[in-house]
């Protein structure tokens, strides 16, 4: 995964007020936890930290009054209605550095022939990987699966240098049969009712 270098600003100010203010300049204000250092209080530029979270687990270099410093985000806060982004929580790691994130689970191939459904148990895979290798994403197939087939979490192949951070028996999907809808119940008598 390729690094995305963002510039920053320290923020000195906290608070809903001082939130608003970076808001109102097109800067969305953040945390950076990690390493046992102090939170250290951040604002970045809204469009390109939007750009630069399309990207699952994003692996971020943070430029900021002279130090760099490498982050990938861990809580992402949207306002509700129209999605805009309002605060982000930053993890600092460093390279080498073992990190426990959600990957989305991708899927191919089709089903075994007839009315199968296939249910998605989880989403995203927890691994461990390590910080500056983080994997995108994880595919599985499910070609040829019938209803009452499952796939677990041992079943995936993993990236190079990734491990499991759940337990290996784990459903992740499962193909079920689909369900026949109930033939509609004749409509009763009109001349009855009254």
């Amino acid at each position: 995964m390729a690094e995305v270098k963002l510039d920053a600003k320290i923020r000195t100010d906290f608070g809903k007020g001082a939130a608003r203010r970076s808001r109102r300049e097109n800067m969305v204000p953040g945390v950076i936890y990690g390493h046992g250092d102090a939170p250290k209080h951040v604002a970045i530029y809204n469009h390109a930290l939007m750009m630069a979270l399309k990207t699952p687990n994003a692996l971020i270099r943070l430029e900021m009054d002279g130090e760099s410093m490498l982050v990938i985000p861990k809580a992402v806060q949207r306002e509700a209605i129209r999605g805009f982004l309002v605060h982000v929580d930053f993890l600092a790691v460093r390279k080498g550095e073992k990190v426990t994130v959600e990957v989305p689970i991708h899927t191919e191939g089709d089903l075994a022939p007839g009315a199968n459904l296939l249910e998605h148990l989880l989403n995203t895979l927890p691994l461990e990987a390590e910080a500056t290798h983080i994997p995108e994403s994880v595919t599985v197939s499910v070609a040829g699966l019938d209803a009452g087939d499952s796939v677990h979490a041992k079943d995936v192949t993993l990236p190079s240098g990734s491990t499991l951070a759940i337990d290996e028996e784990t459903v992740l999907l499962q193909v079920v049969a689909a369900q026949a809808e109930a033939p509609a119940e004749a409509e009763g008598d009109e001349s009855a009712e009254g």
